[in-house]
């Protein structure tokens, strides 16, 4: 397992990497993994349905009630602003929900790449790191998730470019690092991220619009397909800077060895 001087210094260590290598990676990855990507996608959006469903019910009761209300609102009559107070708290701690079910999935779709992409040995779990022990730090990391993307919009458009690479990397570094603490794995996504922000960058807003385009070309629906590809690079990034570690597999428990790159 990585300490996070150990994970520091093979950040500080990376060797250069090749925007074309890269993405010929992610392509030959994507082709063993798109269904587990389409299947985190399709898991992701059933789980907010109900929290969707809570959300705009009480509004739509209301619209039912009486027709007119939506109309005097718009019209700043009988406007009531205690009213829309719940609706805001639902909607953060919703927001907050969705990052933590999305940050969640993410790692869990990364470990599974690791296993296809390295033939190992292992089940396709999804909720991986969702369940214990790992929940609690997927929370924390959530969080500050929230707080650094809330401050970096406050700051205005540059900061939030900015900060896209390292929240992205956290994402990977959690999902092969989850020992590290949450502090610990912020620092060393943007230790990544400040290391390799032009690549990362550049393969993000690629990838994203190559996954978008090709997804529209099918049809719309198409793009729940190819969306995880925009996922990929990230995953050889990591692979390629840091490398990881040997790991031989005894039922459920695992032991570390060497590491490779």
């Amino acid at each position: 397992m990585n300490t996070i001087d150990t994970l520091l210094d093979k950040i500080e260590k990376a060797k250069a990497l090749d925007f074309g290598t890269i993405f010929n990676q992610s392509i030959e990855l994507f082709k063993k993994v798109w269904v587990q990507g389409l299947v985190m996608l399709l898991l992701i959006m059933l789980l907010m349905v109900p929290f969707y469903i809570i959300m705009y019910l009480p509004m739509l009761g209301m619209g039912l009630i009486d027709p007119q209300s939506f109309q005097n609102m718009e019209n700043m009559q009988d406007f009531r602003p205690l009213l829309m107070i719940p609706f805001v708290i639902f909607a953060i701690l919703f927001s907050i929900f969705a990052m933590v079910i999305g940050f969640g999935m993410k790692a869990s779709f990364y470990r599974i790449c690791k296993l296809k992409d390295l033939e190992e040995m292992g089940a396709d779990d999804y909720f991986y790191y969702l369940k214990k022990p790992y929940l609690g730090k997927v929370i924390k990391l959530s969080l500050a998730t929230f707080g650094i993307s809330v401050a970096a919009m406050l700051l205005c458009f540059l900061p939030i470019i900015y900060v896209m690479v390292p929240l992205a990397l956290m994402n990977a570094i959690f999902a092969f690092n989850p020992e590290l603490s949450t502090s610990e794995i912020v620092k060393a996504g943007f230790k990544l991220g400040n290391k390799k922000w032009l690549l990362t960058f550049g393969l993000m807003i690629v990838s994203g619009f190559l996954a978008g385009i090709v997804g529209m070309l099918m049809c719309c629906v198409g793009i729940y397909v190819t969306a995880s590809f925009s996922y990929l690079p990230i995953y050889f990034i990591y692979k390629e800077s840091v490398g990881f570690d040997k790991k031989e597999s005894h039922g459920d428990k695992e032991s570390y060895g060497m590491s490779y790159e």
